[in-house]
């Protein structure tokens, strides 16, 4: 098997100094070169990636140590080495500390130098990939099971968390403090897993809006702490976490956790996820959206008046962009959205609305027909939303 080489941008604003770089290198490893940090940025940014970027350190409008903060913004994974004359050692040690370089080199750097400094650089970068990938799908994956657990147990939580979750995905996408969008939006999607651990009546109550008893009161007010405690033990969820963990925070300070924490020192995300559960749990007992609204605005400090004000014109400027159609459940396809509840023949709750068509489901749908049989048409939307998975997938690396 061929081994592959790996690419290296090599950056200096003298020809003759990168015609010998690529006349050395190109034996081992596959050689693009750039004439100024300028030059470097493009080629970076149109023929990524690269394991290793070397840059020199004196070159006109931008120094080597500047270009390589740039590349490490736009190319975190990208390892960084900075070639510099022996005038320069105070100014390069300052950019591996202040820039996260891999190692500097001095000038002129023999091939014995610098060939295995380069491979060791490849070396990191492969480590650091395969780390990113590994996390990259223990997160997707753990996010996944537990969603499908959900989707299982109990269909109506999961319906919402689906409504929920494209509420503050259109929220985050337009906010300026958003951060970390795909956060937030696996945040919503984990809003309701906790209720995993209702009675089915309870958890049926709860998504209808019936009265609780006060043991049902105290189950569903651990549901927010079961979630945070759930997530505990997965990579890269810790701001998921701290928005399940004040989702019931009022804005004045008052409900779970009793910590004193209030205002905007509660997690914006949790704040808006407190907007998006409440509008969905109104919506669910079938008051009309500015009816909601008005009843979210009356509740006088359980919300962040920012965030309130930036949903109500969310909902009344956003468009879906999805096309609703009737048609039997045997011909909903993966992507289509629920548009309302699917019950059975005798009343019982299959699919939330809100819930979107995966493979899985299909196979759960058909079990549906053949068992309980259910009642048909069903209105879907078509092109309504993105799937958590992409999401992550973009975001979370």
């Amino acid at each position: 098997m061929e081994t592959i080489r790996p690419r290296i941008l090599c950056v200096d604003d003298e020809p003759m100094m990168l015609d010998a770089l690529a006349r050395t290198l190109r034996q081992q490893f596959v050689i693009v070169t750039a004439a100024s940090g300028d030059a470097g940025l493009r080629t970076v940014a149109e023929e990524a990636p690269f394991a290793v970027v070397v840059s020199d350190m004196r070159m006109p409008e931008m120094d080597g140590a500047t270009f390589l903060r740039h590349v490490r913004e736009r190319a975190s994974d990208t390892v960084r080495i900075l070639l510099t004359g022996q005038t320069e050692i105070e100014v390069a040690i300052a950019a591996v500390n202040d820039g996260n370089i891999f190692r500097f080199l001095t000038k002129p750097c023999p091939p014995e130098v610098l060939v295995p400094a380069l491979h060791a650089a490849a070396e990191q970068h492969r480590l650091i990939t395969s780390e990113r990938v590994l996390l990259e799908q223990t997160l997707r994956g753990s996010i996944k099971a537990l969603t499908d657990v959900l989707s299982l147990v109990n269909p109506a939580a999961f319906g919402r968390a689906n409504r929920v979750k494209q509420h503050v995905a259109r929220i985050g996408a337009s906010h300026p403090d958003a951060g970390d969008c795909w956060q937030l939006e696996v945040a919503a999607m984990l809003s309701q897993i906790g209720c995993v651990t209702l009675p089915s009546q309870t958890a049926e109550k709860l998504y209808h809006g019936r009265p609780l008893s006060r043991a049902e009161m105290e189950m569903t007010g651990r549901l927010a702490g079961t979630a945070a405690r759930l997530l505990a033990n997965i990579p890269r969820l810790e701001r998921v976490r701290d928005v399940l963990t004040y989702q019931d925070k009022h804005f004045d300070g008052t409900g779970p956790p009793a910590d004193g924490v209030r205002g905007t020192r509660i997690p914006w995300g949790a704040r808006v996820l407190k907007v998006a559960l409440d509008y969905d749990a109104l919506e669910t007992q079938a008051v009309r959206p500015r009816e909601a609204l008005d009843t979210l605005r009356c509740r006088k400090g359980v919300y962040d008046p920012e965030v309130l004000q930036a949903f109500a014109e969310m909902l009344g400027h956003v468009d879906g962009g999805g096309k609703v159609r009737e048609m039997r459940l045997l011909e909903a396809r993966p992507g289509m959205v629920f548009a309302d509840d699917v019950v059975s023949r005798t009343g019982m709750l299959l699919i939330a609305r809100g819930q979107e068509v995966t493979s899985g489901l299909l196979d759960r749908i058909r079990n549906f027909s053949d068992d309980v049989g259910v009642r048909e048409p069903v209105r879907m939307m078509i092109g309504a939303i993105a799937p958590l998975e992409s999401t992550i997938a973009a975001h979370a690396s």
